[in-house]
């Protein structure tokens, strides 16, 4: 499972309680009248701000919620639950209050299998569902990782990183914050890892795959697994580009909203 890092810049029972200490979503981008809220969620060691070039270009009529997931930007000093399901609950009791007007769910790489359990845990609860559930870049939930790398050391993993353009290379001029950087991929990194839904679950609105054509970490083999949780209708479509074919162009962005017209 990738990633980009970027540089500086009422609950079930037994999940934690709402934060109201600090924003969840940063960096939000509004439109005249919204037709669409597009709650997205960052790779593997991203932040809200991994979303910064579709800032510059916001998509007609889609509002950009750009969740900041703990133990990153203004959630650094939070502790990342140990499983994914913990933290998909986690981000669910804090931006619950988005789903007040119609909203879909973007996730890249690590946030694709993060908003599929938001989603299958948002229908479980009750609450508001998304009027469409967006994967990018990830294997399907309940297809296993095919290469464990969160246990490498710091040299092995930027190698990795750097095998397919996974870490911008001007924070190496920056080792304090490349050591911080690393730690928050791991993390993720790990979690992803040890993540494996039974079923699967199938989600109860439509499913959007996407990926990079010349992606050297997810294939179209695999994102076509995603069909298997799709209980509303399917698309998959591959778009130029490597494993960050979102962030590289206007043309991506513009491809992936195109689906909640």
């Amino acid at each position: 499972m990738g990633t980009r890092a970027t540089a500086p810049a009422a609950s079930p029972e037994g999940a934690p309680a709402r934060d109201r200490a600090r924003p969840w979503i940063v960096g939000r981008v509004t439109a005249p009248d919204p037709r669409m809220r597009l709650i997205c969620l960052p790779q593997a060691g991203g932040s809200a701000g991994t979303f910064a070039p579709w800032r510059l270009v916001p998509p007609a009529g889609v509002e950009l919620a750009t969740v900041e997931l703990p133990g990153r930007g203004v959630g650094s000093a939070e502790s990342l639950p140990g499983t994914l399901e913990e933290l998909a609950d986690v981000v669910i009791d804090n931006i619950r209050d988005e789903f007040d007007r119609p909203y879909a769910l973007f996730g890249h790489s690590f946030g694709a299998l993060l908003g599929y359990e938001i989603a299958v845990r948002v229908a479980r609860r009750g609450l508001t569902p998304p009027s469409a559930l967006l994967v990018s870049a990830a294997r399907a939930p309940h297809t296993p990782v095919r290469r464990h790398v969160s246990g490498l050391d710091d040299a092995g993993l930027l190698a990795w990183l750097d095998g397919f353009g996974g870490f911008p290379p001007e924070l190496a001029r920056y080792p304090a914050y490349l050591q911080y950087a690393l730690r928050t991929v791991r993390r993720d990194l790990a979690l992803t890892e040890s993540y494996l839904a039974a079923g699967p679950v199938r989600v109860g609105c439509p499913l959007h795959v996407f990926g990079g054509a010349g992606d050297p970490l997810v294939s179209g083999a695999q994102l076509e697994r995603w069909r298997d949780c799709a209980g509303a209708g399917f698309t998959l479509r591959l778009l130029p580009g490597g494993h960050d074919y979102p962030f590289t162009g206007a043309q991506a962005l513009d491809a992936i909203v195109s689906v909640l017209d």
